[in-house]
């Protein structure tokens, strides 16, 4: 049985059966991982939560802020 490791796919087709890593993040918003950890640590990118020392997003908290990122941006241009 093949995966499918694309986070967009991932997104797509409903929730994974894993937690997003910062690298899926990177790819996914195609930003460098640098940004990734600046929107961690100043709090404006999706919410993410350490399991140990690794930091992992769960991806409907992911979408949920995509939604709301769409949301702002559609208010904004009203």
């Amino acid at each position: 049985m093949a995966t499918n490791s694309d986070p967009r796919a991932t997104l797509r087709s409903g929730l994974p059966d894993r937690y997003l890593t910062p690298d899926d993040i990177a790819e996914l918003f195609d930003v460098p991982l640098e940004t990734v950890y600046q929107w961690r640590k100043k709090r404006t990118g999706p919410p993410g939560f350490r399991i140990g020392k690794h930091l992992r997003y769960d991806p409907s908290d992911v979408y949920a802020w995509i939604t709301e990122q769409k949301r702002a941006d559609l208010s904004q241009a009203a």
